[in-house]
């Protein structure tokens, strides 16, 4: 199942996309901020954000740019009351698959959702293709990307660590000296 980070901090909206999310047959996740949405970010598999631009603490634009230089291709969907051409240049700019204006049709945002992420799973089925990647149970290794996830969250390595647990991983069941290694 799909899981959709919702980045709105009024309460009743936040509940209606809810309500809309879960009836798609999604699963949703709240954030009432962008410091608390990056913070589920960091800590939650997400497949796409659906998010406000006027939120306290942190804004959407600055949220999504944050995501972008972060290096993420998570689907981003921008809903929001601004409707103005100069801040959905900015939300473009920012980094921002598609903006939608509130009030919105919940059958169009479902739609736009299914699309997005449609395209992202074509997206990463292609690039896992390209890579070379050694699963093992709950552990990924993504050899191409020098990435790591544990049960899909991503874990940060250093070059020695990776390489090492890469060399672990291509070598099951198998008793290695610390000489070896080295």
């Amino acid at each position: 199942m799909f899981r959709i980070l919702i980045a709105e901090d009024d309460p009743s909206t936040a509940r209606l996309l809810c309500a809309i999310v879960k009836r798609a047959g999604y699963e949703p996740l709240t954030a009432a901020d962008g410091v608390q949405a990056l913070e589920m970010l960091d800590h939650n598999h997400i497949d796409l954000l659906l998010c406000d631009v006027m939120m306290p603490r942190m804004d959407g634009f600055t949220l999504t740019r944050t995501i972008r230089e972060g290096g993420s291709m998570l689907p981003i969907l921008m809903l929001t009351a601004k409707d103005m051409p100069q801040d959905k240049h900015t939300g473009f700019i920012v980094g921002t698959d598609d903006y939608m204006t509130k009030p919105f049709s919940p059958s169009e945002l479902v739609a736009r959702v299914k699309a997005h992420l449609a395209r992202y799973e074509r997206l990463e089925s292609s690039a896992k293709e390209a890579n070379d990647i050694i699963e093992i149970r709950g552990l990924k290794i993504d050899k191409t990307a020098r990435r790591v996830f544990v049960n899909g969250e991503e874990k940060v390595f250093t070059t020695k660590e990776f390489d090492l647990l890469t060399f672990l991983a291509e070598h099951p069941n198998h008793v290695f000296t610390k000489d070896e290694l080295f």
